[in-house]
């Protein structure tokens, strides 16, 4: 049985997580959502620690992670730099969702490997557009390489 494609929500501000969490439904896009509401829970999410030790058996690969980047305890930069050190999930897409258009938290963000970077609209009817743009690309059209790496590998 497939398992199901989880999306792991890096969001501190509840707002931003009860619009984010609406634009997915309201595009019916269904996945299990797991919101992680400070650097430390997202990694704990990711390693299976903590709150999160009996989950799958410990660490997990989520199908994409949306990541703020002013986050409290880790910030967001120091959450992907974890992520793409991470042997399970360096190949997780990450996309950066976030209030900030600092020239140098898009460059850092891009040098440490994200996939994409998207400020917050702030009107809720662009805010619904811009997730539902996120969840069907990544979630439907991409390929990612943590999809591939789980079949058995052939040769063409």
């Amino acid at each position: 049985m497939p398992q199901t494609k989880v999306i792991l929500l890096v969001e501190d501000n509840p707002d931003d997580e009860r619009l984010t969490l609406m634009g997915f439904r309201e595009n019916r896009i269904l996945n299990e959502i797991v919101v992680a509401r400070d650097g430390v829970e997202a990694i704990n999410y990711l390693e299976g620690k903590g709150d999160y030790a009996d989950r799958l058996g410990g660490a997990t690969s989520p199908q994409l992670i949306v990541l703020d980047l002013k986050l409290p305890k880790v910030d967001g930069i120091e959450v992907l730099k974890h992520i793409r050190q991470s042997e399970h999930n360096q190949y997780t897409p990450v996309v950066i969702l976030t209030s900030s258009t600092e020239e140098r938290d898009i460059v850092e963000s891009y040098q440490l490997g994200v996939n994409a970077y998207v400020q917050k609209p702030i009107d809720f009817m662009d805010f619904t557009e811009a997730v539902k743009h996120l969840g069907m690309f990544w979630l439907l059209l991409n390929q990612a390489p943590n999809d591939a790496l789980k079949g058995p590998l052939t040769s063409a």
